[in-house]
């Protein structure tokens, strides 16, 4: 995967907080260092306030940037992205930034990129959307969901959408509406696969991709307390082609992997 050079930690002006479900939201942040710099993929490391607690700062993707502005999208789960969503406009928050690797669209040639997300998962498919179609290249975004409010589609085009109870779009869950739209997709000649979601959907999509001869990149997800590779939060077992396991720091190898080094 791709490596981001640039970083900066930054005290950064929250612009407006935008609700798209019951517990998600899209917060945007003046960062115009980090905005310049920021590619499809990146996640900032984010201290929710200037209390002791939470201690730790939590990990986002960068979901669009416009501007000299950043979007994050933000689910509330806790007492820290609680704590986010509920951040005043005007506020300021302190962001460090690009950190990780980025979905690589250079290294194998192809025409159609397939963006296979679910849940929160949708977060940088925004920003990596539109790099691609910039790039005169085709995308579809193939997105699931327990159920139809899962579903997160805001602003993305081509959407087909699974849910596990059937309430919207296919029955089943994205990997299997993957595999269902596999021989019309096949048609447009070459494509990748990149994805983020769950972690066991990821592992299951990289089976998948294996099974099937697919290039595919996945986002994976992870505590990460630091972000640059400190703490050791973030550590995530794989296995090169030979079965050979290996740990690796998502905040700094990650969180773009090969999903051959999650398929074994």
């Amino acid at each position: 995967m791709c490596k981001t050079k640039s970083l900066a930690d930054i005290r950064a002006t929250v612009v407006q907080i935008q609700n798209i479900s019951p517990d998600v939201s899209i917060i945007s942040l003046e960062c115009p260092g980090i905005a310049s710099t920021a590619k499809p993929g990146n996640f900032v490391n984010i201290k929710v306030n200037d209390a002791t607690q939470p201690l730790l700062r939590r990990p986002f993707s960068i979901h669009n940037v416009r501007g000299s502005l950043i979007d994050i999208m933000v689910k509330s789960v806790g007492r820290g992205t609680t704590l986010f969503c509920n951040t005043p406009a005007g506020s300021t928050v302190k962001v460090l930034g690009p950190l990780g690797n980025h979905f690589d669209l250079g290294s194998e040639p192809f025409l159609t990129a397939v963006l296979v997300s679910g849940g929160i998962g949708t977060a940088p498919m925004l920003f990596l959307e539109k790099i691609v179609v910039a790039s005169g290249k085709e995308v579809i975004n193939l997105t699931g969901g327990r159920t139809k409010d899962e579903l997160l589609t805001q602003n993305l085009t081509n959407c087909r959408c699974a849910t596990d109870d059937g309430s919207a779009g296919f029955k089943g869950t994205v990997v299997e509406l993957l595999r269902n739209e596999l021989p019309e997709l096949k048609k447009k000649g070459a494509i990748k696969i990149f994805a983020c979601g769950p972690n066991p959907m990821l592992k299951a999509l990289a089976h998948f991709c294996h099974e099937h001869q697919l290039v595919c990149d996945l986002s994976l997800e992870s505590v990460m307390g630091c972000g640059i590779g400190i703490c050791y939060g973030c550590s995530v077992e794989v296995k090169d082609l030979n079965g050979k396991a290996e740990m690796i720091l998502l905040c700094k190898e990650g969180p773009v992997i090969n999903s051959e080094l999650f398929a074994n």
